[in-house]
C-alpha cells in the first residue's frame, strides 16, 4: 500500500490496521521493534501512518534506527 500523504494516527488506528493490543504496542515501542510515537501537542502523541505501515510490510524484520 502506498501512502501519497503522510498523516498522524492515534493509538486507536494502530490497534485497528495491527490488530495488536496497546500493551503490545507500547512494549514493541519500547523494545524498538516497532515506530516510536511522536508529541504532536503538549499532551498528545500519534503514529506516522508511514512508519506503521512500513512496520506492517515486515514486522519481524522492523528494527527502529539507532
Amino acid at each position: 500500500m502506498e501512502v501519497s500523504e503522510d498523516r498522524f494516527i492515534k493509538i486507536a488506528g494502530v490497534i485497528e490496521r495491527t490488530g495488536r493490543s496497546r500493551a503490545a504496542i507500547y512494549r514493541m515501542v519500547a523494545d524498538g521493534t516497532f515506530p516510536k510515537q511522536e508529541r504532536i501537542g503538549v499532551r498528545a502523541v500519534a503514529w506516522r501512518l508511514s512508519a506503521v505501515l512500513k512496520w506492517m510490510d515486515a514486522p519481524l524484520d522492523y528494527r527502529r534506527d539507532p
